[in-house]
């Protein structure tokens, strides 16, 4: 029988990984990233982050290099090609499709008073009834930002995209971008069904200047003889998928309905909830983007919540309260020693700057309730962790303010979601069962292109192969005491935030 491969990049700020996974036994038979030690982000003034987007290119065409050496595939064994991408960022080309200036990436802020300003300027009740955010430091207002400071830039853009876009330009020649991407840039208008006219208006910005859309699902365009001749590719294999990488990182664990709950726990912390209805949170304590699967006859919204204290904050404790030499396994066994609630000691763990959860206020960290006399440092250990299972919990109570019932959160088994006490104190707070995944984003992406050229009649089909690790189960006799310690928690942070 003829192979059937499918092909999926992970396009990030640190590297760029690249998966082929066999289609019809839903296993990944190689991947592989570029650059090997982080890729470099560019800083030319504080507050700036800017890629130059060739980088991501070259890494692109290193890490399909590698993987077709290891798998030895052959090129036209590539049925379909799915791409994920770092979100937010602007590259802006001219007609000739040359980058005119590096890409302005997520984490650049210099657009922040533009996105204020438009936010002031059209009022709160415009903004989020139509494009569900304040404008922010999205894609819009970076683009804002080269038009008032670089205008010999901004006369020469053809189109403006994003770092997928960029990418599936480069395979095929063909510059679109799908409604999921311009939500993200907050270039879409979900009361219109269009593309935000009255934002791109306050800007000045010619509507002309965005990409015509296709479905996330759907064949975008294919790749070209001239990529084909530059990538080893097969010309004309179809790319039939794109999204960010928090929405496929929801595909990846196979969270598509109203309800499921991704999350991540790494360096910072990500809650991203499906919601079936639109809908937005008045004080814009989080984020919603149209979902890999929202379309004109069906609402499916990804609510994003983002913790910027999550790993750090245990990295700290690791560093500065552990005893010397320990690991993450053995920190977990001190904390274990102590009962929920840590006995009174609490942590806050938002010291990793400003959080949105709390409308931008900047808290600090705070351990409360300590007493010489009794507590030590496994204690600060288990109150850490609560901490940040009770920052992601505050931040799930906006969620289901704007209608979310959340009942299953998905997971892969990796960085906090590795601690029983973090996996426990979730399910028993929140009331959810947590199931955890080996997953990956490039496998995601390339899954993500089954579907999109119908090689999969569905998601069910496509992830049925997806291996679940574990199942963790809300703890009902000892939900009470999860409860209390939240509660308790709260209230600490609340006297903070008051004051």
């Amino acid at each position: 029988m003829e192979k059937r491969y499918l092909l999926g990049f992970d396009i990030g700020s640190s590297s760029v990984k690249a998966s082929l996974v066999d289609a019809d036994s839903g296993k990944c038979v190689a991947s592989a990233f570029y650059p090997e030690t982080e890729a470099p982000i560019t800083a030319v003034k504080a507050g700036w982050a800017e890629q130059d987007p060739q980088m991501w290119w070259d890494n692109a065409k290193l890490s399909l290099k590698k993987i077709m050496q290891m798998s030895a595939a052959k090129a036209d064994e590539i049925k379909a090609i799915g791409i994920s991408y770092q979100m937010h960022g602007l590259v802006c080309v001219d007609k000739n499709h040359n980058v005119l200036r590096p890409a302005i990436i997520w984490c650049d802020s210099r657009a922040v008073p533009y996105g204020d300003k438009a936010f002031n300027a059209l009022g709160a009740e415009t903004c989020l009834t139509h494009i569900l955010n304040s404008p922010g430091n999205f894609t819009a207002a970076k683009l804002a930002w080269v038009k008032e400071n670089e205008p010999s830039v901004y006369d020469n853009i053809y189109k403006v995209m994003l770092p997928g876009d960029y990418i599936a330009m480069r395979l095929s020649g063909v510059a679109n971008t799908t409604i999921s991407g311009l939500s993200e840039g907050m270039f879409w208008d979900f009361k219109e069904c269009k593309p935000a006219q009255f934002l791109l208006d306050y800007y000045g910005i010619d509507n002309s200047l965005l990409c015509d859309t296709v479905p996330t699902f759907s064949i975008h365009s294919k790749v070209s003889r001239l990529a084909a001749a530059e990538t080893g590719l097969a010309e004309g294999t179809p790319i039939t998928y794109r999204a960010g990488d928090q929405p496929n990182n929801a595909l990846s664990l196979n969270v598509f309905n109203p309800g499921e709950i991704a999350s991540t726990a790494g360096t910072s912390g990500v809650v991203y909830g499906v919601l079936g209805d639109v809908n937005y949170d008045p004080k814009s304590r989080v984020n919603t983007f149209a979902h890999v699967n929202h379309t004109d006859t069906q609402t499916r919204l990804g609510v994003l919540l983002c913790i910027n204290g999550t790993g750090i904050l245990n990295a700290w404790i690791r560093r500065n309260i552990a005893p010397s030499g320990i690991g993450y396994a053995e920190m977990n066994q001190l904390a274990e020693k102590i009962s929920i609630g840590s006995e009174g000691v609490s942590v806050i763990p938002f010291g990793n700057g400003a959080e949105r959860v709390l409308e931008n206020k900047e808290t600090g960290c705070a351990i409360r309730g300590i007493n010489f006399n009794k507590h030590g440092r496994e204690h600060i250990i288990r109150a850490a962790q609560e901490g940040i299972v009770f920052s992601f919990c505050y931040g799930m109570e906006v969620m289901q303010q704007m209608g979310m019932n959340i009942k299953k959160i998905h997971a892969g088994k990796a960085n906090m979601f590795l601690s029983d006490i973090f996996r426990n104190t979730l399910a028993g707070v929140s009331g959810a069962t947590i199931e955890l995944y080996d997953t990956d984003g490039s496998v995601g992406a390339a899954k993500g292109a089954g579907i999109g050229a119908g090689i999969y009649k569905d998601n069910n089909e496509a992830f049925a192969t997806l291996e679940k690790l574990s199942v963790i189960e809300p703890d009902e006799s000892r939900r009470a005491e999860y409860l209390r310690a939240y509660a308790e928690w709260k209230e600490h942070l609340e006297m903070l935030i008051c004051k």
